[in-house]
């Protein structure tokens, strides 16, 4: 149960459905309500498409490239915390949302579905990093249908929040939306960190 808690809650927090929601209604402000579900709808699929292809061939990829899991799980854990430190900071480096130059191309694009919305709002580093981090770390086939569970559920979460954009944005604001990432983001370091541990100890044989 508290394996199952900590995936949920870190794909929740990498994926951050409220902060993508808020990104959403920005990008697609001139965009009709129908036009604006069916955008939701395609990138969500889509993500949720690209990060099941990672969390099922990520371990043969690593394999390939003779990457061990423990020396993934070091330089993922780093990677989250560099995420970490843009959330508690509300920092635009391009780990977690697009960069300047890709949100003025987002701006005059009519469909978001692919670029941003799939990728990178909802199908970034992060989330991929943490599909296969957390997949890493599963052993038995029950696990790994936990942790692909937590991820149908994060994502369901983040359909219903593009979905619902609108009353995200009027909602939360953007002083709001910087205050959940804000905490979020701690609660990832700290995640991050336990990342970079277990890894460290695998390495060294600690157990």
């Amino acid at each position: 149960m508290q394996a199952a808690f900590r995936e949920f809650v870190t794909l929740l927090v990498t994926i951050d459905p409220l902060g993508t929601a808020v990104m959403f209604l920005g990008l697609t402000t001139h965009a009709v309500h129908q036009h604006r579900h069916r955008m939701a709808w395609r990138g969500v699929l889509l993500a949720t498409a690209i990060i099941l292809a990672f969390a099922i061939a990520g371990q043969l990829l690593l394999d390939m490239m003779g990457i061990s899991i423990a020396a993934f799980r070091i330089a993922g854990g780093l990677l989250l915390f560099l995420l970490a430190t843009d959330m508690v900071l509300v920092l635009h480096s391009g780990i977690r949302s697009t960069t300047e130059p890709e949100q003025a191309e987002a701006v005059h694009s009519h469909d978001v579905t692919v670029f941003p919305l799939a990728i990178p709002l909802l199908a970034g580093p992060g989330a991929l990093t943490s599909i296969m981090l957390l997949m890493g770390g599963a052993d038995s086939w029950g696990a790994r249908t936990t942790v692909l569970g937590s991820l149908i559920v994060v994502m369901a979460l983040a359909l219903i929040a593009l979905l619902a954009a609108g009353q995200v944005g009027r909602l939360l604001g953007v002083t709001g939306a910087n205050v959940v990432t804000r905490v979020l983001g701690v609660v990832l370091a700290a995640l991050a960190t336990q990342f970079v541990i277990d890894g460290v100890r695998e390495s060294f044989g600690l157990g």
